[in-house]
């Protein structure tokens, strides 16, 4: 459950970003905050922006309409917990992918995997995000490919996994992928643990994998 001063606190460094014109912040408040929907990143930096509004970015970002509804489901929440965590829970991971045009990567996740930018840094961009549904992959400009191709596919080594539910997903998301025009390292298979997975080499040759159960 999150714990509310550390949310006070990230509010607090949220608008703090934005004070010092931190550009990948801008990405997020323009994802969480309806009325700075439509503005580019320079016009949200030079908004005016309060504690209020990175309150309210944070609530929404936990699923709440306001930072008062916030509070309550917290409060709420908190009154049927018994007891602490006994360890800290990871809640995500986000594979870093080594590429060498970030915008050509970008186009690619988007038009042929279906992921949407989360968010881009630079001019030129240097680093990105992109996502699709519980799925992020960070994406890092560099002047080459650091692993050559020959043994990267021959040693299959993968850059990202991603799993879906159900193998009737995973059928579907390798048509998906397939329509699009997507080039395999591998095509849909089932594996002799019980698993069925498919491999896509990105435009770097970068292999993700993407798998589902069986039946």
């Amino acid at each position: 459950m999150p714990n509310l001063e550390n949310l006070k606190k990230q509010a607090k460094l949220i608008l703090r970003w934005h004070r010092e014109r931190h550009y990948p912040v801008a990405a997020q408040i323009r994802e969480h905050l309806p009325r700075l929907l439509n503005m580019p990143d320079p016009e949200i930096l030079a908004a005016s922006f309060r504690l209020s509004d990175a309150q309210e970015m944070v609530a929404r970002q936990q699923g709440f309409e306001s930072w008062q509804a916030l509070k309550t489901g917290l409060s709420a929440t908190s009154r049927k917990v018994k007891s602490s965590p006994s360890k800290a829970t990871i809640l995500c991971a986000e594979p870093q992918l080594l590429v060498t045009d970030i915008k050509r990567s970008c186009e690619f996740f988007r038009d042929k995997l279906g992921f949407s930018l989360v968010f881009s840094y630079g001019k030129p961009p240097f680093y990105a995000q992109v996502g699709r549904d519980a799925a992020r992959l960070n994406l890092r400009c560099v002047e080459r490919s650091v692993i050559e191709s020959t043994v990267r596919d021959r040693e299959e080594l993968l850059s990202a996994s991603m799993t879906v539910a159900t193998a009737e997903e995973i059928k579907l998301l390798f048509l998906e992928f397939q329509s699009a025009g997507v080039a395999f390292h591998q095509t849909l298979k089932k594996q002799p643990w019980g698993g069925k997975n498919f491999v896509v080499k990105d435009p770097d040759g970068n292999l993700l994998l993407f798998a589902g159960p069986a039946n």
